[in-house]
């Protein structure tokens, strides 16, 4: 689970090298805690597995100072207007749910009881948003909810080959473990130097394209947005990859529901056109704003997005 940028790493061979962030790992970023995690989980019917997640959550979050400072500053901004009793419970609410989703994407092997996990689609109809145009759909999604199982959801919903755009593990173990199973969806590595050719490809044989879009990369192609009172830095990419396609965008989210199921939230589909990327980036920005807003407790960002920026 990336977290926070505790250093930077430079590409070397350019004259032009900038610094990029070498995210943080946690202590239980390895392959041996997610191996007793995949075999807890797999032995465990839903109703106990979440349960025991829960209870996992509460026992190691004090493990996690720094997160939990990090999620505690994160909370105090977007929920200003909560009194310090009710932050510290989104604080807690932060780790349970994200304990909960982590637990469900384990067992998303289970094919039988992935299809019960989906409560509902809102906004389906956006996933044909370019059909007539055959120019392919790139879905925007964030660290809100449960992004990994969106994707697999997704792509038995859209009908259409879907790749998955992710950020290498350093764990090459845990990529397999995560990554490494039969997938309705094919995962492409951001990190490869000629990532991007495939997904243009890709987009113009009418195919889905998931990418993150909340998280800066650390490089020239991140740019400063207004979010919740104060600049942050957002990733242009996917709109770049969108003019250059002419494939529509579409903002996606994996919410919880009350009952745990996951309702997929679809918004408005968005066509960027000549020059248009960043306004378009800052009506993603909105949208996403709003979404974190609604679901303070599902915002799954161990690090503090704004401060990269002012790094920088």
């Amino acid at each position: 689970m990336p977290a926070t940028p505790a250093r930077t790493r430079r590409r070397s061979g350019a004259s032009d090298a900038v610094e990029r962030p070498a995210w943080y790992t946690h202590r239980l970023n390895r392959a041996g805690s997610y191996r007793v995690a995949h075999a807890v989980a797999g032995l465990l019917p839903r109703p106990v597995r979440l349960r025991a997640a829960a209870l996992a959550a509460r026992v190691l979050t004090p493990w996690f100072g720094a997160e939990r400072a990090v999620v505690r500053a994160n909370v105090a901004r977007i929920a200003a207007d909560s009194t310090p009793r009710a932050q510290a419970a989104l604080v807690r609410a932060v780790f349970r749910n994200f304990a909960i989703c982590f637990a469900d994407l384990l067992s998303t092997n289970r094919e039988r009881e992935v299809a019960t996990l989906l409560a509902r689609v809102e906004g389906e109809e956006q996933l044909g948003a370019s059909s007539g145009r055959r120019r392919g759909l790139i879905v925007l999604t964030a660290h809100l909810g449960n992004w990994e199982l969106a994707g697999r959801l997704l792509a038995q919903r859209a009908g259409r080959p879907t790749h998955v755009v992710v950020a290498a593990e350093a764990d090459p173990q845990v990529e397999r473990m995560l990554r490494g199973a039969a997938s309705p969806v094919h995962f492409v590595v951001r990190d490869e130097p000629t990532a991007g050719l495939p997904l243009v490809a890709a987009l113009r044989r009418d195919e889905v394209v998931a990418l993150q879009g909340d998280r800066g990369l650390g490089n020239r192609g991140d740019v400063s947005v207004p979010f919740f009172g104060a600049p942050a830095s957002f990733p242009l990419g996917p709109f770049v990859l969108a003019r250059a396609s002419g494939a529509s965008v579409v903002p996606a989210f994996c919410i919880m529901q009350p009952d745990h199921r996951y309702a997929i939230e679809l918004g408005r589909s968005m066509h960027v056109g000549v020059d248009g990327e960043r306004a378009a980036l800052a009506h993603w920005v909105s949208v996403l704003e709003s979404m974190v807003r609604r679901h303070p407790d599902q915002w799954f960002t161990f690090f503090d997005p704004w401060s990269q920026l002012r790094a920088g």
